[in-house]
């Protein structure tokens, strides 16, 4: 499955560029206007209708080898099972869970601070040193679930 979808990628890419160099290298509607009035030659190596016919049908049949190579990958991408909805959600399946980090432990000196009034001082043998924040999750445990 893998080399077919290749293959098909690599025809895609070479129309694609196919296309572009034929539609720089076609007249505009304009110069066909001047050279009716003698400004340039008519006459190349096309023949003397030009190379509009040649280079249009050539342009149209490359694409519709593009739109259908475009409608094939739509296909075979759609038709892979793939076990997620989006991209993020197969991504925070796939990850690692992280360890959830313990609630920091209150002391018992904060247990004992009123709601009220002013704080007691505390303890001498209490530590002051307050409680570092929780690191936030890595990866996708930082996206928000829906």
């Amino acid at each position: 499955m893998n080399v077919v979808l290749n293959i098909l990628v690599g025809v895609q890419m070479l129309t694609a560029l196919a296309m572009i160099g034929l539609i720089l290298i076609q007249h505009g509607k304009g110069a066909d206007m001047g050279a009716a009035f003698g400004s340039g030659s008519a006459g190349s190596l096309f023949g003397a209708s030009g190379s509009a016919n040649f280079l249009s049908r050539t342009t149209a049949v490359l694409a519709a080898v593009f739109f259908a190579c475009t409608l094939l990958l739509a296909y075979f991408s759609h038709a892979r099972p793939t076990g997620g909805g989006s991209l993020l959600e197969r991504a925070a399946v796939g990850a690692p869970a992280a360890a959830p980090t313990p609630a920091p432990a209150v002391p018992e000196s904060a247990a004992q601070i009123p709601s009220g009034g002013s704080a007691p001082a505390a303890p001498a043998g209490a530590a002051s040193a307050p409680a570092a924040p929780a690191a936030p999750a890595p990866g996708a445990g930082q996206i928000p679930a829906k």
